[in-house]
């Protein structure tokens, strides 16, 4: 069955403040996840925590579960229970993402179209790998760690026996050095579901097959994964264009519209008005509501705005410290609106979100911070872009406290300038 688009004039109407509150809530930033949601459910609903900052990861999942999660909780979910996995995942990035969701996960990536860079030329002006090579990689990949958790060298010397000599050849560019050739398809074959990070051996990142963690998982078939894919994306960022799902997950935005289009052809997805331009934007057919855990009421006592059945949405967090890369700051849009005046120019670099660790009142970003650690003591400097009330600094002062707690330290905190630039 087709869906025609609902005219323009007949269609829902949200403003900013209901679309972020929706996404506040529903990201367990207004009230923390209850005790019957577990790491891998908030990982699902966050769509992933950007891991190539490690520690930044587990303060990400920590601090939306219930009080009392400290990062040895994640740990043990990641490396004990393997309920949490270390993988490639949006953008190619390293994200812990629940291990149950791999099947959506590797559906949806290993059919999103990517920047070629696996036909970019090596140092020995061949393309680093072709389509026969591309899936020899992966295959031996898959097999050498079907078993094992491998360096990157060992990994080298594994592929190289199955593959053929080729895969070791030092011809890829990367980081002042020359990797081998098969390292080009890291990422893909962590979307393929053939690899994900082991337990580090010392200081030496390690390798392994997924399937260790989820026996017998098989890829989503392509249009099921990247049905659900969007569907979580909209529940959780949404209202959202295909523009944004397309920067998220950094692939070409003519695809996100197709597949925008297509879903809401078939009754997925119905269009909205965002008044926040205005602009038209998507959200999943049906989706009226807030979703979040209620009864929150920030600092000074503000009650949200209503949606459209004239429920009360839940009040945005007084004061909440995101670290580096977190979820909620690369995923929603307008940033205009997230990173409102000054918050634009110094909480993003060059428009780009998760760089800076970023400080929320009342659920827009109002200025930056950072931390340091010496021993037990977690050295935190906060830099509001605003004068904070004694409300605000109270508040302030708790986040503290939890931030040190979910790390197993003890907070000292400074409002002042941040000194510390931005995060490669």
């Amino acid at each position: 069955m087709t869906t025609q688009p609902q005219p323009a004039a007949t269609r829902p109407c949200l403003t900013w403040p209901q679309a972020n509150a929706r996404r506040l809530a529903r990201g367990y930033l207004t009230t923390p996840a209850p005790d019957a949601v577990g790491l891998p459910e908030i990982a699902g609903v966050m769509l992933g925590a950007h891991a190539q900052v490690l520690s930044a990861a587990e303060v990400s999942l920590a601090m939306r579960a219930a009080p009392g999660t400290t990062r040895a909780h994640v740990r043990h979910a990641l490396w004990t229970e393997h309920s949490l996995v270390k993988t490639y995942g949006p953008r190619g990035t390293v994200h812990l993402l629940a291990t149950e969701d791999l099947p959506m996960w590797t559906g949806a990536l290993s059919a999103t179209p990517r920047p070629a860079g696996m036909r970019m030329k090596g140092t020995d002006g061949a393309v680093l790998l072709d389509a026969d090579q591309l899936a020899a990689v992966v295959a031996a990949i898959g097999d050498a760690l079907a078993d094992a958790e491998l360096t990157v060298d060992e990994l080298t010397e594994a592929v190289a026996a199955r593959a053929g000599g080729w895969a070791a050849d030092r011809v890829m560019s990367a980081f002042q050095d020359n990797w081998p050739r098969w390292r080009a398809a890291t990422a893909y074959a962590a979307h393929a579901g053939a690899l994900c990070f082991g337990h580090n051996r010392g200081r030496k990142v390690t390798y392994t097959n997924p399937h260790r963690w989820l026996p017998g998982f098989r890829p989503l078939d392509a249009d099921t994964a990247l049905s659900a894919l969007v569907r979580r994306y909209l529940h959780a960022y949404g209202p959202a264009l295909p523009a944004h799902f397309a920067k998220w997950l950094a692939a070409p935005s003519g695809w996100a519209n197709g597949v925008f289009e297509a879903m809401e052809s078939a009754g997925e997805l119905e269009r909205v008005t965002l008044e926040a331009g205005p602009v038209e934007a998507w959200r999943v057919a049906g989706d009226t509501g807030y979703g979040g855990v209620g009864g929150y009421v920030g600092v000074g006592g503000y009650v949200g705005p209503t949606d459209e059945a004239g429920a009360s949405a839940p009040a945005a967090p007084g004061v909440r410290l995101l670290p580096y890369f977190d979820a909620f700051s690369i995923a929603s849009h307008p940033r205009e609106l997230l990173f409102p005046g000054r918050a634009y120019e110094r909480a993003l670099t060059g428009g780009q979100a998760g760089n800076y660790p970023v400080l929320l009142i009342d659920g827009t970003v109002a200025g930056v911070w950072h931390q340091r650690r010496a021993g037990r003591r977690l050295h935190v400097t906060v830099e509001p872009l605003g004068a904070l009330g004694a409300a605000h600094r109270t508040a302030l002062e708790d986040e503290v406290a939890r931030l040190a707690h979910i790390q197993e330290a003890e907070a000292e905190l400074t409002v002042g300038p941040v000194t510390v630039g931005p995060h490669a």
